[in-house]
């Protein structure tokens, strides 16, 4: 996408490490080179606007800074104070906790055991030729904005490995995480290769002396040799599941010559068949994340971003789980959430989550899930109703038990914002009744519970032996170290960000 931008649209974006005020829960839309973000909105800016007065405010009560402040739990909690200011009252969580470090630091201590198992994280490789991440902060200087940076190559170490492992065991409460990637036409730009995936997974596992890490295999049909690939990834790398991505290659979607479709007998089908000989049940793919403006861009790519071609594959190979990045949630980038909402009150409906709450009901099936990715890290910081009504609908038609989760990071930083984010938030009463839709309940509920971690673990095949290792293993223990006297979150967010003024859309 970034290679189509031209030097204006290149010039208006910025690095989100050093453009936005590091909020425990990002002020506006962070993007990777998997699509462009949108300029922050109105109620983004009322929302940044708030939470520095909060954080001002109870900073100042506590003798801390502001930054340091909202390194804390008291700190996370004032930013979904502000949120619910914004958007109103869709997030649990009162003032007090806020102002009483003692009674959010218990929350957080009570929660903290909780098992969370992310299958959907990426870091960059060391020697990755990905301009977009880099790109911005070149153009800043170019511009002249910041004398520093011109005629000064830029790169960003925190997209890498080591703050990779500091943000997803340190940072947050997760206990596993999966490490995924995404192909492309152009070699180098693989965010990582399979065998790096590998090897990320056999460091990480080393050093914890537990099973922390999980790793896809990227297949790509009809590139050259891909058939071949499978075999050795199965035989050489083991990965944990594989992972597609239909429209191709999605970094560079003027490149992607080599778009596909789940339910394409001849050409995928095959894949299919060595996955399941090979005892490998989980297929994750890549969907969605494709507006209306994208679309315009590269109509043809537009039958392989949605969901219509997950039923009949499923159908054909029930031995197998077909899992649904981002839920197919189409709105990424653009005014995102702001369309999605429109739509839903217009139609009760939105791209294409709603299709893909629906194949359950419609084909038959019962091998379809959804990890929700983007869907709920992009719509959480545009409009949180957006996040509640389709989590809502995921829960309604694939079932609590077919909803796993996924956070993209660390494209916006150390998940555990989102973490939270999903513990707290709840469906308006209003909306539950208008579409019949019920509750999320508490934080540590049966349902929360299970998208966190249960329905992760339960597919791929965790053993009690293994959450219990996890629990005590040298990561756990760093953590605990980390806790007490480390500098805790950096709330950043890496990636760029669209410089424009704030956009109309709510």
């Amino acid at each position: 996408m970034m290679s189509m931008l031209s030097p204006e649209e290149l010039a208006a974006l910025m690095p989100a490490e050093s453009s936005i005020y590091p909020a425990p829960i990002p002020v506006q839309a962070v993007s990777s080179d998997e699509f462009s973000p949108a300029p922050q909105t109105l109620k983004q800016k009322e929302y940044e606007l708030r939470v520095k007065q909060i954080g001002a405010e109870l900073s100042k009560h506590q003798g801390l800074t502001r930054r340091k402040f909202f390194k804390t739990a008291s700190g996370m909690a004032a930013a979904f104070l502000a949120m619910n200011e914004t958007y109103g009252p869709i997030f649990g969580v009162s003032q007090a906790e806020a102002a009483t470090p003692e009674m959010a630091a218990e929350r957080a201590r009570g929660l903290s055991g909780q098992f969370i198992m992310d299958m959907h994280t990426h870091f960059l490789r060391d020697d990755t030729s990905l301009a977009g991440f880099v790109r911005s902060r070149e153009a800043v200087g170019k511009a002249g904005w910041n004398p520093a940076l011109v005629g000064k190559p830029q790169t960003l170490e925190d997209l890498k490995f080591a703050n990779y492992l500091k943000e997803i065991y340190l940072d947050s409460d997760t206990k596993i995480a999966c490490i995924s990637g995404a192909p492309s036409e152009k070699p180098g730009d693989w965010f990582l290769t399979n065998d790096m995936k590998a090897n990320a997974r056999a460091t990480i596992n080393g050093i914890a002396g537990a099973k922390r890490a999980y790793a896809h295999a990227i297949f790509t049909p009809g590139y050259a040799g891909w058939l071949e690939e499978i075999d050795r990834a199965i035989e050489v790398l083991k990965p944990d599941s594989f992972k597609g991505y239909t429209i191709g290659d999605n970094t560079h979607k003027d490149l992607s010559k080599h778009p596909w479709l789940l339910d394409d007998e001849k050409l995928v089908y095959p894949a299919y068949e060595k996955f399941a000989k090979a005892g490998l049940k989980n297929v994750c793919i890549h969907k969605g994340l494709f507006p209306p403006s994208v679309e315009k861009q590269f109509p043809h790519l537009l039958r392989n971003s949605k969901v219509d071609d997950v039923a009949k594959a499923a159908k054909d190979w029930p031995q197998l789980n077909f899992i649904i990045y981002h839920g197919g949630y189409r709105y990424g980038g653009g005014n995102g959430a702001a369309n999605a909402w429109e739509q839903f009150e217009k139609t009760g409906r939105i791209d294409w989550v709603t299709d893909l709450a629906e194949i359950p009901a419609k084909h038959g099936v019962t091998n379809v899930y959804a990890d929700v990715g983007q869907l709920f890290a992009q719509s959480t910081i545009a409009d949180p109703r957006v996040s509640a009504v389709m989590m809502g609908q995921l829960v309604a038609g694939l079932g609590a038990d077919h909803v796993c989760w996924g956070t993209d990071a660390i494209w916006t930083g150390a998940p555990q914002w989102q973490i939270e984010a999903l513990r707290r938030i709840e469906i308006p009463e209003e909306l539950q009744k208008r579409y019949g839709l019920k509750p999320l309940g508490p934080a540590d509920g049966p349902i929360k519970s299970a998208i966190f971690g249960e329905n992760n673990a339960r597919l791929y095949g965790v053993t009690a032996a293994q959450r219990a290792a996890v629990t005590g293993d040298k990561i756990a223990s760093g953590k605990a170290i980390y806790d007490k006297h480390g500098e805790g979150r950096t709330n950043m967010a890496y990636g760029y960000v669209n410089s424009r003024l704030p956009s109309s859309a709510a």
